[in-house]
Order: C-alpha cells, then sequence, then structure tokens
C-alpha cells in the first residue's frame, strides 16, 4: 500500500491501450497541422516562383524549385505518416472491443453458471405438475359454477323458450291443417246444392280426414 501510494498504482492494460490511443490521436492531429502548413508554404512557393521567373531571375527560380520539390515530398511523408499512425490506432481500437467483448462474455458466463447452480430441475417439474394440477381443478369448478348458474337462472328462461316451440309446433300444425282443409272437397258447406251430390262425396270427405287424422298421430310421435 505504502509503494502504491508513493509510485501510484499499476494500470490496467485496457487504460494503457486508451492512454496509447490517445497519444496517437494526439500524433496525427500534429501530423495534419504540419501538412496543412506545408502545402501554404508550397503555394507561397509557387507564387514566388512566378514572381521570379516574371523578373527573369532563373537561379532564384531553380533554388525554389528544389525548395518546392523538398516541401511535396515532405507532404507526401506526413500522409504516410499519418495513414500508418491511423492503422495503429485502429488496431489497438480492435484490441480494446476485443477486450470488452470477452468481459462482457466473462460476466454473462457467470451469471449463467450462478443460474444453472440455483435452477432445481426436479423442483421445477414438480411446480409444473402442481401449476397444471391446479389449474384443471380451477377449470372444473368453474364447469361446475357456470352449469349451476346456468340451472338457477336459466330455468325460467327455458320454460318460456318451451312454450314458444310448443307454441310454434302448434301454429304449423294449424296451418298444416287448415292447407289440408282448404284441399279437401266442400261438400258439406255448399249451399244450395243437390242431396244426391253431397251424399256422393261424402265417403271422399271421410277418407280425407282419415289420412289428415294419421298424418297427426304421425306428428304427435315424433
Amino acid at each position: 500500500m505504502a509503494l502504491a501510494a508513493l509510485f501510484g498504482r499499476k494500470k490496467t492494460p485496457e487504460e494503457i491501450m486508451r492512454q496509447q490511443q490517445r497519444a496517437l490521436n494526439r500524433t496525427v492531429r500534429e501530423l495534419d497541422r504540419e501538412r496543412t502548413k506545408l502545402e501554404q508554404q508550397e503555394k507561397k512557393i509557387i507564387a514566388d516562383i512566378k514572381k521570379m521567373a516574371k523578373q527573369g531571375s532563373m537561379d532564384a527560380v531553380k533554388i525554389m524549385a528544389k525548395d518546392l520539390v523538398r516541401t511535396r515530398n515532405f507532404v507526401k511523408k506526413f500522409v504516410l505518416m499519418r495513414a500508418n499512425i491511423q492503422a495503429v490506432s485502429l488496431k489497438i481500437q480492435t484490441l480494446r472491443s476485443t477486450a470488452a467483448m470477452a468481459n462482457a462474455m466473462k460476466g454473462v458466463t457467470r451469471a449463467m453458471a450462478t443460474m444453472n447452480k440455483k435452477m432445481n430441475l426436479p423442483q421445477l417439474q414438480k411446480i409444473m405438475m402442481e401449476f397444471e394440477k391446479q389449474s384443471e381443478i380451477m377449470d372444473m369448478k368453474d364447469e361446475m359454477m357456470s352449469d349451476t348458474m346456468d340451472d338457477v337462472l336459466g330455468e325460467a328462461d327455458d320454460e318460456e323458450e318451451s312454450e314458444a316451440v310448443v307454441q310454434q309446433v302448434f301454429d304449423e300444425l294449424g296451418l298444416v291443417f287448415s292447407d289440408e282443409l282448404s284441399g279437401l272437397p266442400t261438400a258439406r258447406g255448399a249451399v244450395g246444392g243437390a242431396e244426391p251430390a253431397s251424399k256422393a262425396r261424402e265417403p271422399v270427405a271421410l277418407d280425407a280426414d282419415a289420412d289428415l287424422e294419421a298424418r297427426l298421430n304421425n306428428l304427435r310421435r315424433e
């Protein structure tokens, strides 16, 4: 503890990678500033070369041309250095991402192991079986209560419905009965008819009544 207080605590690999990446980013910014200065200097040299060429100072033009070539070479070197530093920074970022993923997987693995240790499969199976049993009992009780309520509350409604059905059957039988009677010969109800004609048609009416009686009996049996 005393040594740690004097010399500081030991940095973790993640902190070291973060520090190195910051240093690389700082270097990239410095290179960009230097490259910008060289490009401005290149423009100034080109302007001076044009000026000296107009004045006819060829010796100065040659010297400035060499300086321009050196400046352009420096710009190219700065661009290459910047690309290399960015590649290194990308590798460090990849390592940091991989380390973060490994730490996350480590934590998840520990959590899964803890859950697997706490999970008791026989007890869980017993709980599920008990739940299914209680659910079935609840369904049965609900069905019994529904049947009881239907019997208590639906008796009057059933009686009214039964009476309506009976009345409907009677109405239908009455319609059929009327239809059958409408097709029978109207001998007895004829006014002013001859007596022999009514006697001749009476057996036909009796046969029709017997047939209608038989049909009504069949309907009652059904």
